[in-house]
């Protein structure tokens, strides 16, 4: 199998299915987007970290395949011709969020109380955590955008969600570890 197919010269691409849309759709923006962050949590995942982290972004990366799945998987495509749902074994299940939220609920136990907000920064791995937050919200608006139009199961909206709190309470216990300062946003006066 080749790397290039000359299909999308033209400026179309498949989504599931075979639909071919262009390249500038919300579908595609939106699991592109999808991609994009899945790319910067491997940058996330290639730094100095606890291997616990590495583990729990592992499984985030594969999730966010299965969310990239069902973004590119247009309504009338998900029921194959036999019957049988295109992707039968894929789905992002309420365990999948949960993961999510008991990981922020141990990493805050060792956290102070938030009291005001950070300026994102501090250091380089931080800085990463905020910019794959900064990236999962835009995937999260580009979601909603499409939901707005076409179906989006609901629960792939609140994955991206409670991902983008993982990511922001992740910076602040890397901040933590790495012994990195967090800098207050004093707003003027």
């Amino acid at each position: 199998m080749k790397v290039y197919t000359k299909t999308g010269d033209k400026g179309t691409t498949a989504l599931f299915g075979g639909t071919r849309v262009p390249k500038d759709h919300i579908r595609i923006d939106s699991y592109g987007t999808v991609d994009e962050l899945n790319s910067y949590i491997g940058l996330i995942r290639d730094q100095e970290i606890d291997a616990h982290y590495k583990t729990i972004l592992i499984e985030i990366q594969d999730r966010l395949f299965t969310v990239g799945a069902i973004l590119a998987t247009p309504a009338e495509k998900e029921v194959l011709k036999n019957g049988e749902l295109r992707l039968k074994n894929l789905g992002i299940i309420d365990t999948d969020i949960e993961l999510l939220e008991n990981e922020i609920d141990k990493m805050e136990e060792s956290l102070p109380q938030m009291t005001h907000f950070v300026l994102p920064g501090g250091h380089p791995t931080v800085s990463h955590c905020h910019i794959a937050r900064c990236i999962c919200r835009r995937a999260e608006r580009l979601a909603v955008h499409l939901s707005h139009n076409e179906h989006v199961p609901e629960i792939a909206i609140m994955y991206l969600n409670r991902l983008s709190d993982y990511l922001f309470v992740l910076a602040r216990k890397l901040s933590s570890d790495l012994k990195a300062e967090e800098v207050k946003w004093i707003p003027r006066k």
